[in-house]
């Protein structure tokens, strides 16, 4: 039995550990819709998330097994059909959910599925295959424009929608397999340094401190960097100073609050600061050991919005307490670290397998810490699922596609 799991998983720490977080996420979602106020929606939301999670195994079934040189090839032409389908979601696709004006989702028929998700992995094995041919790393911002470009195009498509959680997780991507293909950390942290001047500018002499520090580290770095080069980062940092006000103004109303209520949640705490208050109050009433599984008072009154969805973690909180959560976090630690450790085990003739392994470890990094994050107040709040535990049947059937691709390009030899 275990030789034929072996067989089926190819890689048997990496699939258990994931097998073991879809499962507990459908006996959390099932929990999540246990509630005194009838909601059909929420109550129903286990059957389907089993059903894909069904389907889900199938994908992972046979495209595990689907040859190296097939996946690289598909590289090119799923980006370039995923581009289509985020078109085509802008042009025709409807919302979900409580987020007015924003179109995530294309139906095909009774079915809805997410471009976004798709383009997600797809952007991956693009990204892989540009940069495995490489034979040294990228030392200079002119060797990152391509990859970015990569990156950047997909990104855009989703912000427009606009869904900022998953464009978030796009950014991920990009950093992890750029760090894994050799760039070096401060060429990283310049590529960075405009995003995080644009947060900064929100105060003048903030924001004056910050460009006198990436004036000196590009001082400091004058020998590894062209004169046009610094003074393109200097200039990116000044534009996205500018662009601040005008990108504020252009959020839709509910993702500004979101932001002000991340501030001080008690701005609006029975508007945008509602969920977040009441996700750390669920967290916080779970104590050491919980509630007991279907039993959080939180969850049972309702009070906690999307407690299926993007709150799920703060239902773990409240029925399975401190430990719960940390073994949750410890469990979705396990999964990373062996995407790494995988990648790690891989030859220089495998490039393109330990990149595609950095990329799928980036988004679910990304996931992972913006959504617990969330719960507790951390972060903003974005609208991002946490991986394989959310509901959301796109999300998991493209996750196990990816856990499927991870274990065919790790262990199948050129």
């Amino acid at each position: 039995m275990i030789r034929v799991f072996e067989r089926w998983s190819l890689d048997t720490q990496l699939v258990l550990g994931i097998l073991a977080l879809s499962l507990f996420g459908v006996s959390m979602i099932y929990s999540a819709g246990q509630v005194h106020v009838p909601n059909a929606v929420t109550q129903e939301a286990w059957v389907r998330q089993a059903l894909w999670f069904g389907l889900a195994l199938v994908a992972f079934s046979v495209l595990s097994r689907v040859p190296l040189r097939w996946i690289e090839g598909a590289a090119y032409p799923s980006y370039a059909v995923s581009l289509a389908l985020l078109l085509l979601t802008l042009a025709i696709g409807e919302g979900r959910g409580t987020a007015a004006g924003v179109r995530s989702w294309l139906s095909l028929g009774p079915l809805s599925f997410q471009p976004a998700e798709v383009a997600k992995l797809a952007t991956i094995l693009a990204l892989a295959q540009l940069l495995a041919p490489r034979e040294s790393g990228l030392h200079s911002l002119r060797d990152l424009v391509k990859p970015a470009l990569v990156v950047a195009v997909p990104l855009m498509l989703v912000m427009l929608q606009p869904d900022l959680g998953t464009a978030v997780a796009f950014v991920g991507i990009l950093f992890a397999m750029l760090y894994w293909a050799a760039t070096p950390v401060w060429l990283l942290g310049l590529v960075a340094s405009p995003v995080l001047g644009l947060f900064l500018s929100y105060d003048t002499t903030v924001w004056s401190v910050y460009i006198l520090l990436v004036v000196g580290g590009l001082i400091l770095l004058r020998f590894r960097l062209s004169l046009f080069e610094s003074v393109a980062v200097v200039l990116a940092n000044f534009a996205t100073a500018t662009i601040s006000g005008p990108l504020w103004n252009s959020l839709a109303e509910y993702q500004r609050n979101r932001i002000l209520v991340f501030l001080d949640p008690e701005v609006d705490p029975r508007g945008a600061g509602y969920q977040v208050i009441q996700s750390r109050v669920a967290i916080g009433s779970g104590g050491f050991g919980g509630q007991g599984f279907t039993a959080g008072p939180q969850k049972r009154l309702d009070f906690l919005p999307e407690q299926h969805t993007d709150f799920i973690f703060a239902v773990v909180g409240e029925e399975f307490g401190f430990v719960g959560t940390a073994l949750a976090v410890l469990a979705f630690g396990f999964v990373l670290t062996r995407l790494v450790r995988m990648a790690s085990h891989l030859g220089e003739t495998q490039a393109f397998a330990g990149l595609v392994l950095l990329g799928i470890f980036g988004a679910w990094m990304v996931h992972v810490f913006v959504n617990v994050g969330m719960t507790i107040g951390v972060v903003p709040i974005t609208g991002i699922p946490l991986p394989f535990v959310s509901y959301g049947g796109t999300f998991l059937l493209m996750s196990w596609v990816a856990v499927a691709i991870a274990v065919r390009v790790a262990h199948e030899r050129p």
